[in-house]
């Protein structure tokens, strides 16, 4: 059937019967209005003006816009179309007398009119399907594109693959290479109908003999109606085995090749059994004969380039994991870099890392409280983490012995007031025996014993003296955790003075001694903790000068505050509240917990849990940190995670 005319019943059309049955016309007489309308091919109502009453122009202007095209014969005082029918309804119109060859030129250019509607129709809809299938492939290819996470990415690929094509399954295989050449593996599958039958990742050989292996080789996409009927002099072949296991029947195969930008395979995605509608199941043999149809070249047009953007992706997916392993060993250098220089904290900055990381995963399932509507995204959880193992990086710009300072003096200085109490009481001793000799010499053994006596006892307890100096030297070396210590007694014994050997007055305690002895809280003095805390500044200075990528654009800022504190007494902008990030805020619980309870630091013995913890909670009702976090922290025992690889 090539072009179909409908007219009404009572209309001969013997006159042009057989010129119309020369153009391939098939002719169709109709009882009324309803039985109008286009099949798809041109088709020409031929109405005669007893029957055009019956047809109301909207009606006809339907059948026009579907592709039909009007003929109207004129009544005898017509010399024009009525006015009732414009002229986009009526294709041709034929004055009285409706001579055959007239009416057979009228109907034929008529056709050419519809034949022109349908082509027009259809180029519609073939534009309109290739638009909707750009917009899909532009909408898969940025789906693509912003995946971060591999294994999602590959899941992305096959199923986008396999709701295209209206597929069954899909399968992934990705070109690899080792010491013996190159291979497949056997990456990710999806089937739609028969979702429980495990998948085991396998590695196979690169061999022509397998589908996936031919397409990887020759680099060409391979259709085939029913992988069961292969002719028989190609390479490769169909393994049942799978199908006989599950009763499957693997039937329509597509299997395209994944290209990169050098035109290289790096993997082959596969198709399995096209459906007539996508959500179908195939269970029985009978839905297999009643859904799956062929792939066309259509589809393996548009699965090329899906397969060309995924492999673009994987390569972006793959790069971009190698760009953060890089990363992430520049940072663990870093870390190793800080804790080479202070051995004594090894490990703290990953402690402080993990801990953070937990209180945030905890505030992001907090149901109540100040912080239930807090959500931290997955990359927002990365930049807490590296924060946190960068956030000491700028210790590398303090003097060593500052950082690694155990007590109050420095070694070398505590050796001096050592020696110096050596030297005192020696000169004592010698004292002791040169004032006996005079005695025995000038008096002899006359009231020698009383006098020795009474010399003894002063002696002794000069004695007792110094080496109450030397010990109370010694305690007020070692540093405290909270402000505490009295040093009257300390400064009683700095205004006692000595003879050197010139016989010159020398204090049992210069002044920088004293100032470094009578330290309340921990071993520095105030402009050694100024060079300390100046590991902040060096730390958010070093940080800004990386090139952050977006998502971890605030890792300096997070880590610049961690020692600040809510109400303005912190290091080093005293910034208060809401001028402290939350991220930045989390960390420093973390940061003060491990300095109190690691059992690395020389300065100070660990303090246990319970009692850090009280520590925490003083500076929490001082107003220094946040008290929602803290009971977070404490609640969820975030504390317990200090331990896990930073």
């Amino acid at each position: 059937m090539k072009f179909v005319l409908l007219h009404p019943a009572s209309y001969d059309t013997t006159a042009i019967a057989d010129a119309l049955a020369a153009e391939l016309v098939t002719i169709r007489p109709i009882d009324s209005p309803e039985q109008v309308h286009a099949e798809g091919v041109p088709t020409v109502l031929l109405l005669d003006p007893p029957s055009r009453p019956a047809y109301h122009p909207d009606s006809l202007k339907r059948f026009v816009d579907a592709g039909g095209a009007v003929v109207l014969l004129g009544a005898p005082d017509e010399a024009d179309p009525p006015e009732q029918f414009p002229d986009q309804v009526v294709a041709a119109f034929v004055p009285f007398p409706h001579t055959p060859r007239f009416l057979f030129l009228s109907l034929r250019a008529a056709y050419r009119a519809a034949a022109a509607r349908i082509d027009a129709m259809r180029a519609r809809k073939d534009l309109a399907t290739r638009t909707r299938e750009i917009q899909e492939l532009t909408r898969i290819g940025m789906a693509l594109t912003t995946e971060r996470d591999y294994n999602a990415l590959l899941e992305q690929i096959i199923t986008q693959a396999r709701i295209i094509t209206s597929s069954d399954a899909c399968s992934l295989y990705l070109v690899q290479e080792d010491e013996k050449g190159k291979f497949l593996r056997f990456k990710l599958t999806e089937g739609f109908s028969r979702p429980d039958i495990p998948f085991v990742e396998m590695r196979m050989p690169m061999s022509p003999e397998s589908l996936a292996g031919y397409v990887a080789i020759e680099g060409q996409p391979l259709v085939i109606d029913d992988v069961y009927f292969l002719p028989p002099d190609v390479a490769y072949s169909f393994n049942r085995s799978f199908d006989q296991k599950y009763g499957y029947r693997s039937k329509s195969m597509m299997t395209i090749p994944m290209k990169d930008h050098k035109d290289e395979v790096i993997g082959v995605l596969q198709l399995i059994n096209r459906k007539r509608q996508l959500e179908a199941r195939l269970l029985e043999q009978d839905d297999f004969d009643a859904q799956v149809i062929p792939y066309t070249p259509r589809l393996v047009e548009l699965v090329s380039a899906l397969a060309g953007q995924a492999a673009v992706s994987i390569e972006n997916s793959q790069l971009y994991e190698d760009i953060e392993r890089l990363f992430e060993g520049f940072v663990r250098a870093a870390v190793t870099a800080i804790e080479q220089r202070d051995p004594t904290t090894f490990g703290h900055s990953g402690r402080v890392a993990s801990m953070t990381v937990a209180l945030a995963e905890t505030v992001d399932r907090a149901p109540t409280g100040m912080y239930r509507h807090t959500k931290f995204t997955r990359d927002e959880i990365r930049e807490i983490r590296y924060a946190g193992l960068l956030h000491d990086f700028g210790k590398v710009g303090v003097r060593e012995q500052v950082l690694v300072k155990a007590k109050k003096l420095y070694p070398p200085d505590l050796s001096v007031v050592k020696h110096r109490y050596a030297f005192v009481r020696r000169t004592a001793e010698a004292e002791f025996h040169r004032q006996r000799a005079e005695y025995l010499e000038q008096h002899g053994r006359e009231g020698y014993e009383e006098f020795a006596k009474a010399l003894r006892e002063q002696n002794e307890q000069g004695m007792a003296d110094l080496d109450r100096f030397v010990k109370l030297v010694l305690d007020s070396n070692e540093p405290t955790v909270l402000p505490e210590g009295s040093f009257e007694e300390l400064i009683a014994f700095a205004d006692r003075y000595y003879k050197d050997l010139e016989g010159k007055d020398q204090p049992y305690l210069t002044d920088d001694e004293v100032r470094f002895l009578t330290i309340r809280k921990g071993s520095l003095d105030d402009s050694e903790r100024l060079e300390i805390e100046s590991h902040v500044t060096h730390t958010y200075r070093f940080l800004t000068q990386i090139p952050w990528t977006k998502e971890l654009q605030f890792i300096p800022q997070i880590a610049y505050g961690h020692h600040e504190k809510l109400n303005g007494v912190g290091y080093p902008r005293k910034v208060r509240g809401d001028q402290i990030p939350i991220q930045t805020r989390m960390m420093t619980i973390s940061d003060i917990f491990d300095a109190l309870t690691a059992s690395d630091r020389p300065y100070k013995r660990a303090v246990p849990v319970d009692r850090a913890i009280g520590i925490l909670s003083s500076e929490v009702e001082g107003g220094m940190l946040d008290t929602d976090l803290f009971n977070l922290f404490v609640e969820a025992k975030v504390y317990e995670r200090r331990d896990e690889a930073g």
